[in-house]
């Protein structure tokens, strides 16, 4: 019974530790939860850390898919969906109005960091892979001659760091396909495409991550019981 009580005494340790981290911000939503790491941090074995997150599970605050592990949940859906829909329109249009200012060296540079990207998917780190997403786009859209435009995709990046640690961690899946439309978006530019051609092209490279999610998230409430 003593050991017992012990156990529940550092799964409940456990428990207030991960809930207070995703409270704070500190594991933002898709952040992956190591159950050794947390183990050492708190000096227990897994056991406890185990239970805690089956805990935090049943509550909604964290996920755990075979093969990929422990995750801490998305919260706020509607706004990650508003932020996705707004950043498709505006990045949309900075790439398009930052195609003419587009040099052969930005190319390459865009091209080595998708290089990097298809890399990191050999052992795939979510985190690390949307650090590179972001260096790759913003290749493309911060030669975009309008200020008002180029301010309202840094604020929409912004958001989705809050909002998200990265959305590959959900839709893993998706991240192999992202990088081939990367390489469509880098043929537009190097063809001299149209405007409007390019335009379309990224707005729809960022919507289809947004449906990956969409239709991850409507799989996962569908098996809930």
């Amino acid at each position: 019974m003593a050991s017992e009580t012990v156990v529940q005494s550092k799964t409940q340790l456990a428990y207030t530790w991960i809930k207070e981290r995703i409270s704070d911000g500190t594991y933002t939503p898709g952040y992956r939860l190591v159950l050794g790491q947390i183990a050492k941090a708190l000096d227990v074995s897994v056991v406890p850390v185990r239970e805690a997150i089956r805990l935090l599970e049943s509550e909604g605050l964290v996920t755990f898919e075979h093969n990929v592990g422990a995750q801490v949940a998305m919260h706020d859906e509607t706004e990650y969906l508003y932020t996705m829909q707004t950043l498709s329109l505006v990045e949309g249009a900075a790439t398009a109005l930052s195609a003419p200012h587009i040099s052969a060296a930005d190319i390459d540079r865009a091209r080595t960091i998708n290089e990097q990207m298809i890399e990191c998917l050999q052992h795939f780190d979510p985190h690390r892979f949307t650090e590179l997403n972001l260096e790759f786009h913003s290749v493309l859209f911060e030669n975009c001659p309008n200020p008002h435009i180029l301010d309202l995709v840094h604020r929409g990046w912004g958001r989705l760091t809050v909002l998200r640690d990265s959305t590959f961690s959900f839709v893993p899946g998706r991240a192999r396909e992202s990088v081939l439309e990367h390489e469509q978006i880098l043929s537009l530019l190097e063809q001299g495409a149209d405007s409007l051609a390019i335009e379309l092209e990224a707005r729809a490279h960022r919507t289809r991550t947004l449906d990956a999610f969409l239709d991850y998230q409507e799989r996962r409430h569908h098996e809930v019981p």
